[in-house]
C-alpha cells in the first residue's frame, strides 16, 4: 500500500513539475513577445515573410473549414426546421453559432494544426541545430527577430481569416439551405441580419485575436524548448498541437462565460 502511495505521489509530483515548467515557459514567452511588440521592436522582414507563410498560405484550408461549418450548421437545424416550419430561423441559427463559437474555434484549430506546427518545427529545428544560440552570440535579440513578428502576424492573420471565413460560412449555409430545404437566400439573409447582433460578430473576432496569440505563444514555447534532435522536434510539434487545443477551449469557455 505504501509503495502504491509513493508511486502515485511521485507521478503526481512529476506531472505537477512538468505542468509548472510548461506554464512558466509559456508565460515568459508571452511577456517577452508583448514587451517587444509594445516597444515596437519587431523585425519587418520576418513579419512580412510570416504574413505570407502563415496567413496567405492558410487561406484555402481555413476557407474550406468555414464553408463546411456553415453547411453543417444548416444540416443540424434541417430536421427541426422542417418539423416545425421555422424556415425564417435558419439564417439566425447558422450565423449565431458560426460567428460566436464554431467559426473562431474550428478555424483556430485548423490554424494551429498548420501554422502552429510549422512555427514549432522551424523554431525547434533552429534550437536543436544551435542556430538560436548563434543568434544570441551575435548579440541579436531572438524575441525581436523571430518571436514578436511571428506573434503579430499570427494574430492579424487569424482575425482576418475568421472575418472572411464567417462570410464564406454564411454564403455556403445559404446555398445549402436553398438546396436542402428550399429556403430562399433572401429569407436566409434577412433572418441573419435581424437575428444576429453586431456584438456576436465582433465577439468572434476578439476570440480569433486571443486564439492567434495563444497559438503563437504556445507553439513558440514548445519549439524553443525542443531537445533531442529530430525526435525532439517531432515531440515539440505534437505537444504544441495538444497544448493549443486545450488552451483554446479553456479561453473560449472563459470568454463566452464573461459575456453572459
Amino acid at each position: 500500500m505504501n509503495g502504491v502511495l509513493r508511486q502515485a505521489l511521485g507521478t503526481l509530483g512529476v506531472f505537477s513539475t512538468g505542468l509548472a515548467f510548461e506554464a512558466g515557459g509559456i508565460s515568459l514567452v508571452f511577456w517577452r513577445s508583448l514587451r517587444a511588440i509594445v516597444t515596437a521592436r519587431v523585425d519587418y522582414t520576418e513579419f512580412k515573410r510570416s504574413m505570407l507563410s502563415f496567413g496567405e498560405a492558410s487561406t484555402p484550408v481555413v476557407m474550406a473549414t468555414a464553408a463546411f461549418t456553415g453547411m453543417i450548421m444548416v444540416l443540424q437545424s434541417a430536421v427541426y426546421v422542417e418539423q416545425f416550419g421555422v424556415y425564417n430561423l435558419v439564417g439566425w441559427f447558422t450565423g449565431f453559432t458560426t460567428f460566436r463559437e464554431l467559426g473562431p474555434v474550428l478555424m483556430a484549430l485548423m490554424f494551429s494544426g498548420r501554422v502552429g506546427a510549422n512555427n514549432a518545427s522551424e523554431l525547434g529545428t533552429m534550437k536543436v541545430n544551435e542556430q538560436l544560440d548563434a543568434l544570441r552570440i551575435l548579440a541579436l535579440d531572438v524575441d525581436e527577430l523571430l518571436v514578436a513578428p511571428r506573434t503579430v502576424s499570427m494574430v492579424i492573420s487569424l482575425v482576418v481569416l475568421v472575418a472572411v471565413g464567417d462570410l464564406v460560412a454564411v454564403g455556403a449555409g445559404a446555398i445549402c439551405a436553398q438546396v436542402l430545404m428550399g429556403v430562399d437566400p433572401m429569407v436566409f439573409i434577412r433572418s441573419l441580419v435581424e437575428g444576429v447582433a453586431p456584438e456576436d460578430f465582433t465577439l468572434g473576432l476578439w476570440k480569433a485575436a486571443v486564439f492567434g496569440w495563444i497559438i503563437a505563444v504556445v507553439s513558440t514555447h514548445f519549439g524553443m524548448t525542443a531537445r533531442g534532435g529530430a525526435t525532439g522536434v517531432g515531440r515539440a510539434v505534437n505537444a504544441q498541437v495538444v497544448g493549443c487545443a486545450v488552451v483554446i477551449f479553456v479561453a473560449d469557455y472563459l470568454m463566452t462565460s464573461a459575456v453572459h
